[in-house]
């Protein structure tokens, strides 16, 4: 039987089109160790040097059987090059944002002009062109990064764009809109040195940390700019927690595909409100509970409630923690091969 096309799996799904068996990876960041230890690529170099990079990225396939390249492995990269002091991590520490610019005064920055040359941006770029000949055709190249509101909380902090989101909503608009337009050309820079799909994380979207209608009236309008600026490339909106009270608002922003957390409380509400809008959804096993604290059976378990749900690619809920068993990766996969093996 002839070996699937990865990549091509992965872009029928989200045009919406039916691939011959469930795709199966990550569109959330994948910092494991034990990848590390095996690629001999580990962070903080991983981070920041294109080829360990590129090593650590292709180790998703090589040693877990994703069929998903995903990197880099941090959400920091964008924040970063606007302006963020950040800490750079250790192997086990993902690297976090310890400041931002707007901490002590409310003046919105302007873009900067060199925005693609600052920080790792250069670096995820040069580990997009390294992958894309590595890979070929064959494997689909996920970039990840910072949404609108996770990089304006980032350059305020996060107590004073909650506050500002229900007292000055004015400077959380004009905040929003410049980190849309930061978003818009990272996105096509990655998108024109060879990646296939750029996933937008905003976990400051939640309705965990802001209420239905802030997202709808401040975070949606920037939001749904994005997929409409990539000039037909793959997109995909990933946000944490419980969702559903703005599932429809998510997949009205245009994205591609819908990447949910294990959060959701009805799974296959969620499924077909995206479906409705013509979305593919992504997700959603446990990272937390199950990838990370479980074993291979509990895993195939949940992937299994996924997949009976509808969801169009069975990936981790979230972020993966660097401590996750590189075993339990694997039953995602033999889930997977069992699942559309009894179909």
């Amino acid at each position: 039987m002839e070996k699937p096309n990865f990549r091509t799996e992965i872009l029928r799904t989200l045009e919406g089109k039916t691939p011959a068996q469930i795709p199966v990876g990550t569109f959330t960041t994948a910092p494991v160790l034990e990848l590390m230890d095996l690629s001999g690529a580990a962070r903080p170099e991983a981070d920041s040097q294109p080829e360990k990079m590129a090593l650590l990225a292709f180790s998703q396939y090589v040693n877990a059987s994703f069929e998903t390249l995903r990197y880099p492995f941090d959400m920091v990269v964008l924040v970063e090059a606007l302006g963020c002091r950040v800490d750079p991590g250790t192997k086990a520490k993902t690297p976090a944002v310890l400041n931002g610019p707007m901490e002590l005064s409310p003046v919105v920055p302007k873009l900067p002009e060199d925005l693609l040359e600052r920080g790792r941006i250069p670096a995820v770029l040069k580990a997009t062109e390294i992958l894309r000949e590595k890979a070929g055709s064959n494997l689909p190249l996920i970039v990840g990064m910072e949404g609108p509101a996770d990089l304006a909380s980032s350059l305020c902090g996060i107590t004073r764009f909650l506050k500002w989101t229900i007292k000055r909503p004015h400077i959380i608009t004009r905040l929003i809109d410049l980190c849309t337009d930061a978003c818009i050309m990272y996105a096509r820079e990655c998108l024109k040195s060879g990646a296939d799909v750029v996933v937008i994380a905003d976990a400051v979207s939640s309705p965990d940390m802001i209420s239905p209608d802030a997202f709808r009236t401040l975070i949606k309008p920037g939001m749904a700019r994005i997929p409409k600026a990539l000039g037909g490339g793959k997109s995909v909106l990933h946000i944490c927690g419980a969702a559903d009270p703005i599932i429809a608002d998510m997949a009205e922003c245009g994205f591609d595909g819908l990447s949910l957390e294990e959060g959701i409380k009805d799974l296959k509400s969620a499924v077909n409100t995206a479906h409705e809008a013509g979305t593919a959804v992504i997700g959603s096993v446990s990272t937390s509970r199950t990838l990370f604290r479980g074993g291979p059976e509990d895993v195939k378990k949940e992937a299994f409630i996924c997949m009976e749900s509808g969801v169009d690619i069975l990936a981790p809920g979230c972020g993966l923690a660097p401590e996750t068993p590189l075993r339990n990766l694997k039953a995602l996969v033999e889930a997977r091969n069992e699942f559309c093996g009894r179909k």
